[in-house]
């Protein structure tokens, strides 16, 4: 099939991110809000894309920083959006100026914040509750205090209260994420008896939202598996063995082309380092992409891409820019053939999780790490 256009590109299907947010709408229920995590350039799908798409299905926008929630309101969206990351103290005036909300656990933050809040502009604070991940997070041994600073502010809104489960994807003993909700409940009590009721709780990403539908609270914050992706093959197989059925459609096509074909004879080393020789007279097709891009190194020898509906293995090593892949079995390749690194092709798929396999990583990491200036088409 021959192309026209960039010379590498990622599809973001429409439909497919439509259906996984009705299918996420449908498990958790009428009352329950619905984030649509957007951060890190969409788990790689494009954040102003991902926003068009599900604007109006989201009730709320999860990003990581100031400048992506900034991206979300460039993207045409008016919906409510939460900062789940860090947001340094300089930012902080912008934050409030522009009505986001904020993620807060440090007392310098709330200190900040005191001297910013107006009535006219409260400072909306998402307390995060710190139950056993270890990262961002209020100690319960400093709940307490936190919660006494904060209401010395009148200016200063706590509208959320979340955390975050440190071990639900990688495993189906639900122990640890019972403990961890325990705890959010005495973190619950707790501020209640310091009279911060928030409105809205939130400790639920996709795998708790799928698994465990008491962290579902108010609200669940999406991001893997909207983008039709499993959290992981325990989630998958833990929720068919509880006789619940989601269907997830994969949103992203990560697409090339091939640059140049050639005939070389057996022996021939292909790529930098000679790490790989032909083992017989080839085919070999050159493609224009590589690490920079997003393609890993560490799929040099080992990573499949798709051409004429036929799967072709990586020869040697990925380079900044640049692959070879083996065609001999693949009939009358010619240069601007599409080549398709993820996604389907034909009756052939090469997934996310097939492409983390080879590189000893996760799908999240896969779709993330595709360099973000790459363009984004938007596919029905």
């Amino acid at each position: 099939m021959s192309v026209i256009g960039p010379k590498i590109w990622i599809e973001v299907s429409r439909s497919a991110l439509r259906h996984n947010a009705s299918e996420l709408r449908r498990l958790i229920g009428p009352g329950v809000k619905l984030m649509a995590v957007v951060k890190s350039n969409a788990y790689g799908h494009g954040l102003a894309q991902t926003v068009e798409c599900v604007d109006a299905q989201a009730d709320w926008f999860g990003v990581d920083s100031l400048s992506e929630a900034l991206a979300v309101r460039r993207a045409g969206s008016k919906k409510p959006v939460l900062i789940l990351g860090y947001t340094p103290l300089s930012q902080l005036a912008e934050a409030v100026k522009r009505g986001f909300s904020l993620t807060a656990y440090n007392p310098e933050t709330v200190d900040r914040l005191a001297g910013i809040a107006t009535a006219a502009r409260p400072a909306k604070l998402h307390l995060k509750i710190e139950t056993g991940t270890s990262r961002q997070g209020i100690l319960a041994d400093d709940l307490v205090a936190m919660a006494r600073r904060i209401s010395r502010h009148r200016h200063l809104r706590v509208e959320g209260l979340s955390t975050h489960y440190a071990n639900v994807e990688d495993t189906t003993d639900p122990s640890y994420a019972k403990r961890q909700l325990r705890r959010f409940g005495e973190a619950v009590r707790t501020l209640a008896g310091q009279k911060i009721v928030p409105e809205i709780k939130h400790t639920a990403c996709s795998a708790a939202a799928m698994l465990y539908p008491e962290t579902r609270f108010d609200l669940v914050r999406a991001g893997i598996s909207l983008y039709g992706l499993w959290p992981s093959e325990s989630t998958r197989l833990s929720l068919a063995g509880m006789g619940r059925r989601i269907e997830l459609r994969p949103v992203l096509s990560w697409k090339t082309v091939v640059a140049q074909t050639k005939h070389l004879p057996r022996g021939t080393p292909i790529s930098y380092g000679l790490t790989e020789r032909l083992a017989k007279d080839s085919v070999v097709a050159v493609l224009p992409v590589g690490y920079w891009d997003g393609f890993d190194r560490g799929l040099s020898s080992q990573g499949i891409v798709l051409i004429r509906g036929r799967r072709a293995k990586v020869l040697g090593r990925v380079c900044m820019n640049m692959c070879v892949v083996d065609v001999s079995g693949i009939k009358g390749v010619k240069p601007e053939d599409e080549a398709v690194l993820l996604g389907r092709q034909g009756r052939e798929s090469v997934s996310a999780e097939e492409m983390a396999a080879n590189i000893g990583t996760i799908n999240y990491e896969t779709v993330t790490r595709i360099n973000a200036m790459l363009p984004r088409l938007i596919i029905d």
